[in-house]
């Protein structure tokens, strides 16, 4: 494991799984399932740590995990519950998501398929639903990202949602685009390298300088 942290990875799954067993039954088979995927899922959290310029999440030239760093520790937990669920185990990934709900209230779902390298800061209220997401997805609280008829929205790289913003249904979000607080995109398209403020249909959309 190459990605640097103040415990050990053995304390830190355990750690995660006596946090599961506040709250819920988890069997020896659900650990051992846990600690085999453990390497798998640092590998992701690593990349996805990699690609910010956060502060917070390098130090001294390495990339670092601090799990007692609540950002950090709800993409970890995202992680771990896709990691289990493409491993087969469903019920247990079940788990781990609801306990990142009730950590961090903030709502990934294990199926909704975020890129390798995004990013969120004080995720609380935020309900991040299916989509087509391009790396450097952002997020912040309240944030939204829904269907309208079962048609979702396709997001390119380096999109990033201020506060409570929302994109729905069906949207085409080029990259490098900035929602602006409480802006609401609905069934609408924005061009790449912009700005977005207000509720669809009337949204202003600016260029980035």
């Amino acid at each position: 494991m190459k990605i640097a942290t103040n415990i050990s990875q053995t304390d830190l799954v355990y750690m995660t799984v006596h946090q599961l067993r506040n709250f819920f039954p988890v069997s020896e088979e659900e650990s051992l399932l846990m600690t085999q995927s453990m390497e798998r899922v640092m590998q992701r959290v690593e990349k996805c740590f990699d690609g910010t310029t956060n502060k917070y999440y390098h130090r001294d030239g390495e990339v670092y995990f601090n799990p007692f760093h609540s950002g950090q520790y709800c993409i970890y937990l995202y992680w771990f519950s896709r990691t289990i669920f493409e491993a087969g185990n469903s019920f247990l990934a079940d788990k781990i998501y609801y306990l990142n709900k009730i950590m961090h209230g903030c709502d990934m779902f294990y199926e909704v398929e975020l890129p390798e390298v995004f990013m969120l800061d004080h995720p609380v209220g935020s309900v991040i639903g299916r989509g087509h997401f391009g790396n450097g997805f952002t997020f912040g609280q309240g944030c939204t990202i829904g269907n309208n008829n079962n048609i979702y929205p396709v997001i390119g790289s380096n999109v990033k949602l201020c506060a409570n913003a929302a994109i729905i249904g069906n949207c085409h979000i080029g990259d490098n685009v900035t929602i602006g607080a409480y802006a609401c995109v609905k069934d609408q398209d924005v061009p790449e390298n912009s700005i977005v403020f207000g509720q669809s249909p009337n949204l202003i959309i600016k260029p980035k300088k």
